[in-house]
């Protein structure tokens, strides 16, 4: 573990000389990205210092008393010694943690995708609550959503609606959302009083750029048509919402919140590179093997990962077997618990998986 902090530390001293370079913002981009390394490897490195100096604590504390004879003196010396070395294994269950590698995608935007599953108009009803519920949580977050394109439900709600997410580590915040979400209650069509239980799925992806996922537009259709609101009732009179077809893989979006053709048409090619991206990842998974794939993170799109029921003010996160009964918090966007329980278990997970590479 020394060696491999020794590492960082000198990556970090060469990042340091390299963003003082007179040079140095020529080129934005590299700039940008060699600021963000020189911040997260900063903390590394400020930790990595004080764990030295614990050691060498430990070191001298220990040579202390080879020589002290003066019993008073070496009772306070092993008082001593058993703080630094309780300090010791604090600071090593840390620096783990941080040497932990991180989703490079985590400081992305992201596209926000809620779907209606089984049960009918329950599960457009359910749609819409989950939608508000991820709205409350940005706000909370300080995160900006944004609608791109909906499709409401007969009885309210959503069949589908599609957001991006932006600001400070939003996907990295709600990338444990994908997946399968299932409600358990009276739906308000019921006449007899049962409860029902219905599902709408959550896609989490990160927004990626052109240069991380190239689409070749002689492969993409493009159609315009006139953006329309609830009932079908039109919004605006120009074709300004963009539909695009990729040919190779069947995929479809449609944008249509902006009024100007050309932004509806970026935000557009935006969802559909993320969605091109999310099959390659999931091409990549299945090469690499599932023993190294995350159930915590996998963001499998299939996967029943929450249910929230009603009657019993219950919500259970099946992936990490955690049950709260502040539904109505839950569904008002506090849903910080879940996301830093999820996160624990996935660092778990891969703590757990470098040690067996190790061995």
């Amino acid at each position: 573990m020394l060696d491999k902090l020794e590492a960082i530390k000198e990556r970090f001293e060469d990042v340091g000389q390299l963003i003082i370079q007179p040079d140095a913002m020529s080129d934005m981009g590299k700039y940008t990205k060699l600021t963000k390394e020189y911040k997260e490897l900063e903390r590394v490195v400020a930790v990595y210092e004080m764990y030295k100096l614990v050691l060498e604590n430990i070191d001298s504390t220990k040579a202390l008393l080879d020589k002290e004879k003066d019993p008073d003196f070496r009772e306070m010396a092993k008082v001593e010694l058993d703080e630094l070395k309780e300090k010791q294994i604090q600071m090593e269950e840390e620096i783990r943690q941080l040497l932990i590698p991180k989703d490079p995608n985590d400081s992305k935007d992201c596209i926000l995708e809620i779907r209606a599953g089984t049960g009918g108009d329950e599960a457009a009803i359910f749609a819409g609550d989950l939608f508000r519920m991820y709205e409350r949580f940005c706000e909370k977050q300080g995160l900006q959503l944004t609608v791109l394109d909906l499709t409401f439900g007969s009885a309210g709600g959503y069949k589908e609606i599609i957001s991006t997410v932006s600001g400070v580590d939003a996907y990295g915040r709600l990338k444990y959302e994908s997946g399968v979400h299932r409600v358990q209650r009276v739906p308000a069509t019921e006449t007899q009083g049962r409860v029902h239980t219905s599902a709408a799925t959550v896609a989490v992806l990160p927004e990626m750029e052109e240069v991380e996922v190239e689409i070749d537009m002689n492969e993409v259709r493009k159609d315009t048509y006139c953006s329309s609101g609830p009932g079908g009732q039109s919004v605006n009179t120009t074709y300004s919402a963009v539909r695009l077809t990729h040919e190779p893989t069947g995929l479809v979006v449609t944008c249509q919140d902006q009024k100007s053709q050309i932004k509806n048409f970026e935000k557009a090619l935006k969802v559909l590179r993320s969605r091109i991206y999310e099959i390659e990842l999931a091409k990549h998974n299945e090469t690499v093997g599932a023993q190294r794939k995350s159930m915590v993170g996998s963001g499998d799109r299939s996967d029943k990962i929450r249910t929230y029921n009603y009657p019993q003010s219950r919500v259970t996160d099946h992936r990490i077997n955690k049950t709260v009964y502040n539904l109505p918090d839950v569904m008002e966007g506090s849903i910080e618990d879940f996301i830093s329980a999820l996160r624990l278990a996935e660092n778990a997970e891969k703590m757990k998986m470098g040690g067996m590479e190790e061995n």
